[in-house]
This record gives C-alpha cells, structure tokens and sequence, in this order.
C-alpha cells in the first residue's frame, strides 16, 4: 500500500514538473511570433528574411529529433529534459542578447528636440539631406539577427527531448486509468501556453525598446507608428527566466519510478499503441516488428488513404504556420492596429478559438461514434466551410491609406501607380527632399505626407510630439475645403469605415478559425486508424517529419516572401540598405484562402477514397 501511494505521488510529481516544461515551451514558441514586426523594425530585415529566423526552430529540432527519439529512451530520460530546458533557456537568451550590444535604437526624423524655440527649423533645407550620411557610424561586420537566428535554432534543439521522452516517461510509471488524463492535461497546457505568449508579446510591445535608457519625452513617436519599436527583449528575458526555472525539477527525479502492478505487463508496448497518439513524437523506425525498414516504408507509402492524408495536413499546416506567423502584423499595417492589441487578439480570441475547435471536434467524434468514413466526411465538411466563411474576407478589406505619391496623388485623386518620381510635386519642388526618407505627417486635409518637406511645410512651431507644421503647400493642392494648411506628427488614422469592418474580421477570422480546427481531431484519427498497429510508430515518425520539413520550415519563408512583394514603398536606413517599411499586405488575405481552398479539395478526395473498391486506381491532382 506505501508503494502504490508514493507512485501516485511520483506520477504527480512527474506531471507538474512536464507541464510546467510545456507551458514554458509554448510561451517562448508564440511570443517569438509575437515580435515578428518587432525584429523586422529593429533589425531592419524583410519578412521573408524573418520567415527563415522563424523556421529555424524546426531545422534545430529535426538535427537532434531521431537521435534522441532513439537512444533518449535508454538514458536517464529526466536528465535529458532537463539539459533540453537548459538549451532553450540559453536559446532564448540569446535572441535577446543584441539589445545590449548593438546600441540604441535611432529614428530617423526630421524632428530636431528644442524648448525654448517657436520656430524650431525649416522642413524645407536648401541643400540635400542625403549629405547626413557622412556622419553614420559604421554598421557591425556582424548582422544582429544572426545571433535570433542561432538562439533559435538552439531552442529547437532544446525542446526536442521534453515531449517524447516526457510522455513516455509518466506513460511507463502512471496508473494505467490515470495516464490518459495526465497526457490530456499536458497537451491543455500546452496550448495555454500560447496565450499568455502573446499576452507577453503585448505587454512587451507597448514598452519602448530603449525604456530606463531615453528620455521618453524626446521620444517624438507612438506605439501605433510604423517605426515603433517595443521592448521585445524583456519578454525574451523572462521567457528564458521560465524555461530556466522548468528545467529544475528534471534534475531530482529519479532514472525510473515505481511501477504500478497493472503496468508491468504493459511496459513494453509502445505509447501509440496505448493511447493513439501524441502530436510531434518520433519513435525509433526499428520498432516496426518482423519488417525491414525500406519494405516496411514502402508498404506506408503504398497505403492510398496515408498518402493522401499526408498531402492534406502538409498542405494545412503550410496555411496555419502561415497565419499564424504573419496574422499579426498583417492586423497590424492592414487594419491600422499597433502591434500590442495585435498580439492581445490573438492570444485572446484566435488562439483559444482553435483549442476549442480541437476539443469541440473530439467530443463530437466521441458522442456521434464517428467511423473512418465518418471522421473522413465531418473534415472535410469542416473545411469545405472554412473555406466558404474565408471568401467573405474579400468583402472585408480595407482600402490602402491615402499616402501622397504612393497610393494617392498630391491632388488626392486615386489609382496611382507608384514610382520613385510620384513623390514630388510643384508643390515641393523647391525643396531638396529625399526620397528615402520615411517620417509621416498628417495633413489637415486627410492625407499622410512621407516627410514635412514633401508636404511642402516651409517652418514648424513647438517640439518633440508637439510639433506642428505649418505653411504646407501641398496640404493646399488637395484641401477642398477652406482650413489651416497645417500637418501633424504621424501618419492619418484609417477612415471610419475600416474601423467599423474590423470587429467583424476579427468575429469571421474567430469562426473560421474555429470551424477549420473542428475537423482537426477527427481528421487526425484517420492517420491512426487507416493503418495496421505495427505501422503507427513509424507513420507518425513519417508524419510528423513531414510536416515539418515541408510546413515548419518553408511555410514562414514564402508567405515571408509574398508578403514582401505586397509592399508599396520600402523605407531605407539612414546609412544606406533598404528597411522593412511596407504598406498593403492585402495579398495574403488570398493566398491564406488559396491554401484552405486545396485543403478542402483534398479532404474530398480523402472522403472518397472510402467510398470505392481498393482495386481502383485514382489520379489525384496534387497542384
């Protein structure tokens, strides 16, 4: 009787200590998606260039993946979690590290910080601004998003060992009544994780990057401006802090726990066998009994239902990852939102809507006792819907600022089609104005301006974030109606109607969301049950490997990449080199539904391949 106590308090132990390691896992892995927008500002990088930082958390993880699968299981498996948390602590630390070395971060703005002045300088100079360049410091050899990209890539390394030798491990040593729902508490926690993720990457956003190291009142930008720059670092600091926390209890259990009586029998089958399956575990390809690896593979691959499946989810989570990934900033530069209420939505209202959608799936699959074919049908009548509530998304756009010489003329007539001499006018023409330079003003008449000088501002009164000019000449071109040919700081808030069409994309965005991951339970039970048991380690060894090499990795590159060929106008850095300013990001609103299109598509075929004899032979258009 003592025995069986102390292992229902071991198994305990063990649980707490695992899901601690998940929810630190999960907060570090979405707030890293939380600053996305963040580094693109900071590091003055593209999307596509993030996509790659973003995707190198999967390339670390798939190094390291079949090693530990494989000889994890015969070391001491607490110790390897532990030295796993270890590496994603010092991962994440890392990301954060440039802050303190690549200095403060610069805004290039024709603001120039006085108090006792009225009449601060003219926005109009008689020679070219381009000749500040003299004066830059000289750039690091060494790019500061190398060292994100190699912390990131450390935490994939580092997050290998927790959830396949952590779910073994209570597996083996839980009462076999209690094992299902240690598990199912571990994968809950997993996904709270990311909300408070990007709860923290809220937070974080609205502190300014340099906060304790400038004087916030020569800070001349809000955190709704292009240019703003949150704190990102903190978070990173205190995701590591977590991480580094979790990693403690793993070094006090023990190699082995008591074993339950009921499990001593039942020590040698595999998880998978016991519990269908958990997502992300790779088992050893040797666990296939009586098979050689090559044959055994192919017999897989063979399995018309398998393939097919692999298709479908390697072609969802493309269009997940995706979204994921960018949905923020797409929010963000489409809608007009800063990029902490950005991240607050989606750890509020999306994330917990795709949790429910998964649970609300497998509760329907359980009280409706859905077979294959039935499992088949609900997913893909989930997101043939998905698909259909995604069309509405056309209807729900919102139309580019108005920003003179790029979306509209300086009379304010659209359908402009931009190039470098659209930005100047007669009305500015007798400044000397770069063309490079980005620091928005809003004109009385509505339009943004990219800089005082091209608004033909000819002196300005007050300082910091009070500066107002005045005597803009082209503010006069386009005022239709009489008032002060003045231009504020910052670019024009959206119109009205945008405003008013954001709250229902976000409920649209919420029930797609929803709808979609419904299907997400029972269509991953087709993997389970459309293949023979001995099958089923390494069907979701290939599975898993899969989507990841041809989803984790790419998908944050070309979405990255198609992201950036939206973009109207890019800015440039004061030294020279293009930044990561961009405009219109409607594009991947499109290829968003394009994705959910085929997958909806292939589910269909997925449902029909239960529908015909075996002998049949199809032709699937794999485009």
């Amino acid at each position: 009787m003592h025995n069986y106590s102390n292992t229902g308090w071991s198994a305990l132990t063990v649980l707490l200590s695992l899901s601690f390691a998940y929810f630190a896992k999960a907060l570090s892995g979405s707030y890293m998606k939380s600053t996305i927008t963040q580094l693109e500002r900071r590091f003055d990088i593209p999307s596509y260039l993030i996509g790659i930082i973003d995707g190198s958390f999967e390339i670390g993880n798939l190094l390291v993946i079949a090693f530990v699968s494989y000889f994890g299981a015969k070391l001491h498996r607490p110790k390897i979690i532990a030295i796993g948390c270890l590496l994603m602590s010092f991962g994440t630390f890392l990301i954060a590290m440039p802050h303190f070395i690549i200095g403060r971060y610069k805004i290039e703005t024709s603001i120039r910080p006085s108090v006792n002045s009225t009449n601060n300088f003219s926005p109009c100079p008689a020679s070219s601004l381009d000749s500040s360049r003299a004066g830059c410091e000289r750039e690091s050899s060494v790019s500061m998003w190398i060292y994100v990209l190699l912390g990131n890539i450390l935490r994939g390394i580092g997050e290998t060992p927790v959830q396949p030798l952590g779910i073994s491990y209570i597996d083996d040593y839980a009462q076999s009544e209690n094992a299902a729902l240690y598990i199912g508490c571990v994968q809950t926690i997993s996904i709270i994780g990311p909300v408070f993720g990007y709860l923290l990457g809220s937070l974080c956003a609205k502190i300014y990057v340099d906060i304790g190291y400038v004087d916030m009142e020569t800070v001349t930008i809000t955190p709704a401006d292009a240019r703003w720059v949150g704190a990102w670092w903190l978070g990173y600091l205190i995701a590591g802090a977590i991480t580094l926390m979790s990693a403690v209890p793993f070094w006090f259990l023990p190699k082995s726990l008591p074993v339950p009586v009921e499990n001593i029998s039942a020590l040698n089958i595999p998880l998978k066998q016991k519990f269908g399956s958990t997502h992300g575990e790779i088992h050893s390809f040797s666990k296939c009994p009586h098979a050689e690896f090559v044959p055994t593979l192919k017999s897989l691959l063979g399995n018309p239902v398998f393939t097919i499946y692999l298709c479908v989810t390697i072609i969802q989570f493309n269009s997940l990852i995706g979204m994921v990934t960018y949905k923020p900033k797409y929010i963000e530069q489409h809608y007009g939102q800063s990029a902490s209420k950005a991240n607050f939505l989606m750890g509020m209202i999306n994330i917990p809507a795709v949790a429910f959608g998964m649970f609300s799936g497998g509760v329907v699959m359980k009280k409706y006792k859905l077979g294959i074919m039935g499992a088949a049908k609900f997913a893909f009548g989930t997101s043939l819907l998905g698909y259909f509530l995604s069309l509405l998304f056309f209807v729900l756009g919102c139309e580019n600022s108005k920003v003179a010489g790029i979306t509209v003329s300086y009379t304010g007539a659209g359908g402009l089609s931009y190039q470098e001499g659209s930005l100047f006018s007669d009305c500015n023409s007798g400044c000397l104005c770069s063309r490079r330079e980005w620091d928005p003003v809003c004109g009385e008449n509505g339009i943004t301006y990219v800089s005082p000088c091209l608004a033909g501002c000819t002196f300005s009164t007050g300082s910091g974030r009070n500066t107002v000019f005045d005597s803009c000449r082209c503010v006069a071109v386009a005022n239709t109606q009489p008032g002060n040919l003045t231009a504020t700081l910052g670019q024009c808030p959206r119109r009205d109607s945008c405003d008013k069409v954001f709250p229902y994309f976000l409920a649209l965005s919420v029930l797609s969301s929803f709808i979609i991951s419904l299907g997400g339970t029972p269509g991953f039970m087709l993997l389970v049950r459309c293949i023979k048991p001995e099958l089923k380690s390494l069907a979701l060894g290939i599975h898993t490997l899969a989507t990841r090499t041809l989803a984790g990795i790419p998908a944050p590159i070309y979405f990255g990449a198609i992201i950036d060929t939206t973009c109207l106008k890019w800015g440039y850095k004061m030294c020279g080199g293009r930044g990561c300013l961009c405009f219109s990001l409607t594009e991947m609103t499109f290829v968003e539904i394009k994705k959910k299109k085929n997958v909806a598509v292939l589910y269909f075929l997925l449902s029909l391949r239960f529908m015909i004899k075996p002998d049949k032979n199809l032709n699937f258009p794999f485009t």
